[in-house]
């Protein structure tokens, strides 16, 4: 391809401000710079964070914008001849080859950083998430641009357009294999609720688990779970019709708050005979944080909270619940260190232990991108897919 060095036009779709329905647009996408790699996006998924960033409610405006952060893409050089000669990869790339298949993650794993070293962390100093920087971390400038004008980027990934170039180290290489338009939710919402009960809550086969929130995370939390032989599962959430799909997941109970007179983590200590093994929270809200921590078993019991809470939020519980040996943690990405565990949770579903097409409710082209998010804003889908060559 006669690309090498060269900026490459393609469709892109963009927030230009808060709220409003993004528009397909003629974008120009630079040559990747040092420690860089332009790629081709083949799927993209959207997520509640995509949605989130777009309303642009509580948090810094960053438009216009590129959003996207659950992809999955061909790893392409975009500039090689025939003899697969590599022209366009940024300098000091090497663990990558043209043809590799990769997802992208919205944090990073740059490999020599403390928290990179560390078999405890995933926080990686140079990588980590960071929602209000739009510009590549080396150089502090955009790579897509429209007319000239800079378009700022989406948390390292920016996968809503054909094209797009991404930090190296925010790229793992994954089983070509792999069914493409299925391991794209792995970059996100599937490995934080999946990996926060696999990797930070591990129940023992035979417990019990409860599960606050059953979006996708929730139930990506669920199938951890389930994966994990838990005896019996309970999913607690406000919304009553949600108990079905759960259903599919592993869920043996189900509990609305709302139809309880008394606190939710008492109506679990009584149904669990002193309180839960384990229990994952994924909803953001304090309440339900605070709920899940006092409802596990003193001596024992886990609580995980992997949402987000607002910045005003405080957690209050009492001390005695720490010194009855009840344990609560967090959590970010599912502890997943995206470059070294992602490809082992490919591995998983190829060999047929993970169940990822449950997670797909709905596939439109990437043209029909505004009606993924009133799926995700109706509450209609766990996860759209959106074909990037339709």
């Amino acid at each position: 391809m006669a690309t090498a060095g060269k900026v490459i036009k393609c469709k892109a779709a963009v927030a230009w401000e808060a709220g409003k329905p993004l528009s397909i647009e003629e974008v120009e996408v630079a040559p990747p710079q040092a420690m860089e790699v332009r790629v081709k996006i083949l799927y993209t998924a959207l997520c509640h964070t995509d949605v989130y960033f777009w309303e642009a409610k509580g948090q810094t405006p960053v438009f216009p914008r590129i959003l996207g952060h659950e992809p999955e893409v061909l790893y392409y050089f975009l500039s090689f001849d025939v003899l697969s000669i590599v022209e366009s990869v940024g300098e000091g790339v090497t663990e990558l080859a043209p043809g590799d298949h990769v997802l992208p993650v919205f944090t990073g794993e740059c490999k020599e950083c403390d928290h990179c070293k560390s078999e405890e962390s995933n926080m990686c100093d140079l990588l980590r998430i960071n929602v209000d920087r739009g510009v590549m971390i080396g150089d502090g400038k955009s790579r897509f641009t429209i007319k000239g004008k800079p378009i700022f980027h989406f948390v390292g990934t920016s996968t809503f357009s054909e094209y797009t170039v991404i930090h190296v180290g925010c790229l793992a290489k994954i089983n070509p294999e792999a069914p493409l338009d299925k391991v794209c939710i792995l970059s996100c919402g599937f490995s934080t609720g999946f990996g926060a009960t696999v990797n930070v809550a591990k129940p023992k086969k035979g417990q019990t688990v409860a599960i606050f929130g059953l979006g996708a995370v929730g139930l990506a939390a669920m199938e951890g779970a389930r994966l994990s032989g838990a005896s019996r599962i309970i999913g607690v959430d406000l919304n009553p019709a949600k108990f079905e799909q759960a259903k599919k997941f592993g869920c043996t109970d189900f509990v609305n708050p709302k139809d309880h007179s008394k606190p939710v983590h008492e109506v679990l200590i009584e149904m669990t005979n002193g309180g839960l093994d384990r229990a994952v929270e994924c909803t953001g809200n304090i309440n339900a944080m605070i709920s899940c921590f006092e409802c596990v078993h003193d001596g024992w019991g886990v609580a995980v909270l992997v949402g987000v809470p607002t910045k005003d939020d405080v957690f209050k519980t009492h001390p005695m619940n720490f010194l009855n040996e009840k344990t609560l943690k967090g959590t970010f990405f599912g502890n997943y260190k995206p470059r070294t565990d992602l490809p082992n949770v490919v591995e998983l579903y190829m060999k047929k232990e993970l169940e990822l097409e449950k997670f797909i409710t709905h596939s439109v082209p990437f043209s029909e991108i505004n009606t993924a998010f009133d799926l995700m804003l109706k509450g209609e889908s766990l996860r759209c897919v959106m074909r990037m060559d339709e």
